[in-house]
């Protein structure tokens, strides 16, 4: 197992571990941006039920918005949607948080790491476990204990297992925890024992130690801002509201259609008859039917690349063949119904820098909504396939 030192993850220094080096295979990630704030002040009983569980103030939810649709906790993020990060971060890290948040019960349990900047010192670790959107990575924060502790968590899967590197930790102040890495081990579902992470700590010295900042925590105790001493920021969350439940789902492959059912039970939008195809280019993260071995029937049908609607009633997919080549194919749409529309694609072609090709292919089908608020749309199209979009271009509703 390959060992470099003098590394970042979480505000924390340790080890190189790749997927190669673990006694399991390594999964293969998910491959394939604002809503609102009344979409998530909610209004019946239902909704104000989930309310209770994740309260977010404006400002909040306007940081939440801008991670949805980021993939690989922000490796994948473009230069508009790192910017709507950016923005809303240093709104509330402007903002009136709780105040000395070491000091703070709101700052212990289990964080969800939902975002991370990566600047130049970012460590392998990172690079790898952080990026990839099929595990999950965790802090644990547990300050008022006999034994302070701060740890890393990155889970594989609930059927294998997870890997935890934990520090001894101490409050330097009302916003800085300082911490030392002093022991890591494997827990495996199918083993009765923990494996250690071989690395020296005690050997390390200062390159062991680090400190963490909170720049902010909500009031509700559920969101939280961090910047390590690397330099790297970290947005985390206590609990992840639907819609990203469902694009987590989508990530590991578990779980999708019980999160695509919840999300569709949330909108008041669809149940009421208001819905609208949001002008923009929408991403496509998921669709219920596997691709073929064909690609261009696979383009032709909507399951690969982007979708983009226009305010004139046109439709286009476009997918990326390869550097230089794009499938693109137009159409339009007609409202037919409070939640439905009517599609033709009949305007097909490959392009290849100036030229294009034609190809003879054309559509027809009925796309029903089930779920839009602008940023994430779910939608029944061509074949009855349930399709799950991410808006990644376009003025927002």
């Amino acid at each position: 197992m390959a060992l470099k030192v003098h590394a970042t993850y979480l505000g924390f220094q340790f080890g190189k571990l790749t997927p190669s080096s673990l006694p399991f295979p390594s999964p293969n990630p998910f491959n394939s941006s604002r809503i609102p704030n009344h979409r998530f002040v909610f209004r019946s009983s239902q909704l104000q039920q989930q309310e209770e569980i994740i309260p977010y103030t404006e400002a909040e939810i306007s940081l939440v918005d801008a991670l949805i649709g980021i993939q690989g906790r922000g490796r994948s993020a473009s230069p508009h949607q790192l910017n709507a990060v950016e923005r809303a971060v240093q709104v509330l890290e402007g903002s009136d948080g709780v105040p000395d948040p070491t000091n703070s019960s709101l700052i212990e349990g289990r964080w969800q790491l939902m975002f991370t900047t990566r600047p130049g010192t970012a460590s392998p670790i990172q690079r790898t476990f952080v990026g990839v959107d099929f595990f999950s990575v965790f802090q644990e924060v547990y300050l008022r204990t006999s034994d302070p502790r701060v740890s890393n968590i990155v889970k594989f899967s609930d059927a294998i297992g997870e890997l935890k590197v934990e520090a001894v930790a101490s409050i330097e102040d009302g916003k800085r925890i300082l911490f030392r890495f002093d022991r890591a081990a494997f827990s495996f579902r199918f083993l009765p024992f923990k494996v250690p992470y071989p690395v020296p700590f005690r050997l390390l010295g200062d390159e062991a130690k680090g400190w963490l900042d909170t720049t902010y925590l909500s009031h509700s105790g559920n969101l939280r801002i961090s910047r390590g001493n690397k330099g790297t920021t970290f947005v985390l969350q206590k609990k992840t509201e639907p819609r990203q439940k469902l694009l987590s789902a989508i990530s590991s492959g578990v779980g999708i259609k019980e999160a695509i059912d919840e999300l569709i039970s949330l909108s008041p939008t669809i149940r009421n008859g208001e819905t609208e195809l949001h002008e923009g280019e929408w991403l496509l993260m998921w669709s219920s039917q596997t691709e073929t071995d064909s690609w261009i029937e696979n383009a032709a049908n909507g399951l690969m690349g982007k979708q983009i609607i226009s305010k004139n009633g046109r439709i286009k997919y476009l997918v990326n063949m390869f550097p230089g080549f794009n499938f693109s194919m137009n159409g339009n749409f007609v409202k037919s119904g409070s939640n439905m529309y009517d599609v033709t694609m009949d305007d097909a072609a490959i392009i290849g820098g100036p030229f294009g090709y034609p190809v003879e292919i054309e559509n027809k089908f009925v796309l029903e909504l089930l779920y839009s608020d602008g940023k994430i749309r779910i939608s029944r199209g061509y074949n009855k396939i349930l399709f799950v979009h991410v808006r990644v271009g376009g003025s927002t509703p």
